[in-house]
């Protein structure tokens, strides 16, 4: 078998049906739990946002919520959507819509859960599914399988992804130039040092450096791709009728076939926005705030930015132009929609930059191009800071000394090998790195529903403390019956005796 092969076998495996309508099926068991807690307290969750402050050892909540989308809003939203649309048909729109949607619940569950069960290592807040499954589960064994698979995933495969992105969006601008080796030019070489060495300032300078970085750029580049979007569609707004209608037709009588929409729908949708694949509690975990379950809304937050604003976005500016193909399922190169060259790599930014270029020609080429570049680098900082935190849980809990650095060098190479790479099959191993984490996240977050249910219970004491209009919140674990939340219990004691101190100071 060549690599190739070996590669969509293991996905065959990995991304079944059994995984595809687990992330949807969890996704709606959450939302109904929370009583759709995305959509009732989407108020909340805008308030947060903007109060919420750093400290010493955590960054704010829009700082976290920053680190996150920059791991969520990546090629994903822009080679991922066209790759959903050119292998499941305009119908995988809707189910990306959907896994969205019911992801938002998961997300607060998983992102609560992460501030739950933090704790302060090395003058940093830590915390993600390793910490959760050790001390809220009880099961250590699983917290090191998942950190294994997340530093393998987000330090040696899904960079790659990302890196390969910023190299083909590139050289489709550019052309690749006088070659160099191989079928290397020198163009792409320019963007590998240029990635490189910005990676570099970014990784070695720790979680406050990218949080800074991620709060500066990550709004203002999802911001600029929006508003690109807003202009394609008003010019082309007569066709927004015909296109809303092909995307919700197609959704349940899809061209491609309804498992390739769901599926490809799914899948990409579960790769852009993240939900249930436990990378965004690392980020969540790392915030300062008063009670767990405000990071939880936050993150929750997260997701409709990502999926119903950013990835819509680029549904529609392909699909209002036309600017897509939908390849037949029996054999590559054989299309059920036709519309551009069959040439065009269809798991690539080109559908996206063909879209834009209609509106707004060459530019519209570079402007893709650098929200390529944006999308992608800030990804690859995510994911080394969530490939440092499973690493820093390994040396906690066995008081070794932090190989940091070797993930570092790590993450370089990998970047530096999807970036030169021409292999076709690099979404394919991104795909393993995400559906490995994702399978041990979700049923993790379910066990752990199901034998202590601390974030229905964080967020019914939030909603008390909210209803009763208090000022500064509180958060009792033993209270709560959440046991080992031993970061909530320490706080909650210091702030006890500091209020008892002043108390006797002022009598």
């Amino acid at each position: 078998m060549s690599a190739a092969e070996i590669v969509d076998w293991v996905n065959s495996i990995i991304w079944s049906k059994a995984l595809i309508y687990l992330c949807l099926g969890v996704g709606l068991f959450f939302s109904i739990l929370t009583r759709f807690v995305q959509v009732r307290q989407i108020k909340e969750m805008a308030r947060l946002l903007i109060k919420g402050t750093s400290s010493e050892q955590g960054v704010s909540s829009f700082q976290a919520l920053s680190v996150s989308l920059a791991g969520r809003i990546g090629v994903g939203n822009i080679a991922g959507v066209a790759a959903a649309i050119g292998f499941g048909g305009p119908g995988a729109v809707f189910w990306m819509w959907m896994v969205a949607f019911f992801g938002a619940g998961t997300a607060y569950v998983e992102s609560t859960l992460g501030q739950l069960y933090k704790v302060e290592y090395q003058g940093q807040y830590r915390g993600g599914p390793a910490f959760y499954f050790d001390r809220g589960l009880g099961q250590r064994w699983l917290g090191i399988v998942f950190a294994i698979a997340a530093i393998v995933a987000c330090g040696l495969f899904l960079p790659g992804i990302q890196a390969n992105a910023v190299g083909k969006a590139f050289t489709q601008i550019t052309g690749e130039g006088a070659i160099v080796f191989g079928d290397v030019g020198v163009y792409k070489l320019v963007a590998l040092v240029v990635v490189i060495g910005l990676l570099a300032i970014l990784i070695f300078g720790g979680i406050k450096r990218i949080a800074q970085f991620a709060e500066l750029v990550v709004p203002f580049m999802a911001i600029g791709y929006f508003l690109m979007a807003v202009i394609i569609v008003v010019v082309n707004i007569s066709d927004l009728p015909k296109v809303l209608s092909l995307i919700f037709t197609d959704a349940f009588t899809p061209m491609a076939g309804l498992g390739a929409a769901i599926g490809w729908g799914v899948k990409r949708g579960v790769y852009a926005n993240e939900a249930g694949q436990g990378t965004g509690p690392h980020a969540a975990a790392a915030a300062e705030v008063q009670h767990p379950a405000q990071q939880g809304l936050v993150q929750s937050f997260s997701i409709h930015f990502d999926s119903i604003i950013v990835c819509s976005a680029t549904a529609f500016m392909i699909l209002m132009t036309s600017q897509y193909n939908v390849q037949g399922a029996l054999e590559a190169g054989q299309f059920i929609v036709q519309n551009v060259p069959a040439s065009t790599e269809i798991g690539s930014p080109a559908f996206t930059q063909m879209a834009v270029s209609t509106i707004f020609g060459n530019f519209g080429q570079i402007f893709v191009a650098l929200a390529v570049f944006f999308f992608a680098f800030t990804t690859i900082v995510a994911y080394y800071y969530i490939a440092e935190t499973n690493l820093a849980y390994l040396s906690y809990i066995t008081k070794s000394p932090s190989l940091l650095f070797i993930v570092k060098c790590s993450i370089i190479l990998a970047v530096g090998y999807g970036l030169l790479s021409a292999t076709g099959y690099i979404w394919g191993i991104g795909d393993i790195g995400v559906g490995l984490m994702a399978w041990i996240n979700i049923i993790g977050i379910v066990v752990t529903y199901f034998i202590y249910k601390p974030t229905i219970k964080a967020l019914k004491d939030y909603e008390e403390q909210q209803k009763a209009g208090v000022k500064e919140y509180t958060f009792d674990p033993i209270k709560l019956g959440i046991k080992n939340a031993t970061f909530w219990e320490e706080r909650l004691k210091k702030n006890q005796e500091l209020n008892a101190q002043v108390k006797k100071t002022g009598s």
